[in-house]
């Protein structure tokens, strides 16, 4: 399992012309399944994505996390991280959980963050979407487990 978890200042997921999701302050979550990935591992990375500090305390150091802030999450289902990019010009999926499982393990994914009282947010899986963002610091991290 892969998540890109990028610190914003707002973000948005938009089907077919339609908001489907939007968040203000928090965490844009790009979310890869994986086909090895069960649900133990996905409440793991659910945990660890909450608790990650990232956020600046009054020092300005990332001490705080996404609850610490009263932020909220908006997490995308992104099976192009699970891609095996080390050689060629054209990536293989092989290593995506296939369709079916991949939907059962986001969903579990977003009940376990709802399950740590911090408002989530989510794109449409499998759909054709647009994300939006704005991006606070930069900060970016890919957390793999």
């Amino acid at each position: 399992m892969k998540v890109l978890m990028q610190r914003v200042s707002e973000a948005s997921v938009v089907v077919d012309g339609e908001t489907i999701g939007e968040i203000g302050r928090g965490l844009l979550l790009l979310v890869g399944i994986e086909a090895h990935d069960d649900e133990a591992l996905v409440r793991r990375m659910a945990e660890r994505v909450v608790g990650y500090r990232v956020f600046p305390d009054d020092e300005g150091r990332m001490n705080r996390d996404v609850r610490d802030i009263g932020g909220e999450l908006l997490a995308v289902s992104q099976f192009t991280l699970a891609a095996d990019t080390r050689k060629g010009r054209r990536p293989g999926f092989s290593r995506a959980a296939a369709p079916q499982a991949g939907k059962h393990l986001f969903d579990f994914c977003v009940a376990c963050l709802e399950a740590q009282a911090v408002p989530v947010q989510t794109g449409r899986f499998g759909a054709d979407m647009r994300v939006s963002l704005v991006n606070d610091g930069p900060v970016t991290f890919l957390l793999e487990m």
